[in-house]
Order: structure tokens, then sequence, then C-alpha cells
């Protein structure tokens, strides 16, 4: 009997993800260009949510990325059980209502980047914006496998790996969460 991971790798057998899969990356940044990037080989299809229509997208996203202003503008499976969710930059100031927008959605997973040493501004923002704390909860923060990541390629496949082992069921490492 054959392995079916094996047989995916080599190339005997289809890799069962399609469209189901959704990453929405919040905020046009480096980070977000390489988390739509390799999250497209992974199986992901790519959604930059960008609030300010004047920034310009990271360079070489996938073709058919979708680029929305917000999160009310995605529909259907963009923003449903399928749809990963990664805030990409903590210091803007409409984290709070991208947030609390993406918290209204039935996301499958929701997290914030961030410096696992501070205190998460997305939880004062939230709660300035009257989300309840059980809500902020939700929000994972920091997020990704501890590799001591550095450059943008680097955080996105470290959050890439947390979300796979997280929609596997298996325990990648992600940081505890306070």
């Amino acid at each position: 009997m054959t392995d079916a991971s094996c047989g995916v790798a080599h190339g005997h057998a289809p890799a069962g993800h399609g469209p189901d899969r959704v990453l929405v990356a919040v905020f046009a940044s480096p980070v977000a260009g390489a988390l739509l990037r390799i999250g497209a080989e992974l199986g992901w299809y790519p959604v930059l949510v960008e609030p300010d229509a004047a920034r310009p997208a990271p360079p070489g996203l996938p073709v058919g990325t979708l680029r929305v202003l917000g999160v009310p503008e995605l529909a259907g499976e963009l923003a449903g059980p399928a749809a990963d969710v990664v805030v990409t930059d903590h210091h803007r100031d409409e984290l709070g209502v991208l947030l609390r927008d993406a918290l209204t959605r039935p996301v499958r997973w929701l997290g914030v980047m961030g410096n696992p040493r501070h205190t998460g501004p997305h939880v004062a923002a939230l709660a300035a914006l009257g989300v309840p704390p059980a809500e902020v909860a939700r929000v994972h923060r920091p997020i990704g496998l501890d590799v001591g990541s550095r450059t943008p390629a680097e955080i996105a496949v470290a959050t890439l790996a947390g979300l796979l082992a997280d929609r596997n069921g298996r325990p990648g490492g992600f940081f505890p969460q306070p």
C-alpha cells in the first residue's frame, strides 16, 4: 500500500487542495506579498485587503490575486470557514476596524503579526471599538512557528507552516497564546 503523502510528493496523486482554501493578507506589505506568493503555491486562493487605494500592491503577487479595500467586500468562501486571515502590519490606524470586521465573519483562523515580547496593539484597538474580550481572544498573536524569522519570506514561511499545522490538526509549534 502506498502512502498518500508519498504519492503526492512524487506526482502520482492529486494534492487535494483547491479553491476551498483562502488566504487573506491584510495590508499591503513585503510580508503580505511573500505570504500570498508562497500561499498560492501551497494551494491557497490569494486575497489582499488594503484600505488605502493609493498604496501599491506588493510586487510579484500571484496572477488572480483579488484586491479589496475592506473585509466587508469579501463574500462567501472568501470570508468563510476556509479563510485564514493574517494581518501583516500592527501599526496601521485601521487595525481595529479591520479586525472587528473580520471577527464578524466565520473565518477559520485570524492572526496578527507582532513581537511576542510586547502587548499587541490590537487588544486596545478592539476594546476601544467595544469588541468583547472573548472575541478579542479569538485573534492569534504572535503567529507562526518560532524559527527566528527575520525577512519577509522567512516570516511568510513560518506563518504558513503554522497555518498548515493548525489546519491539519498537528502541533506545529505555534507560539503559546497568552
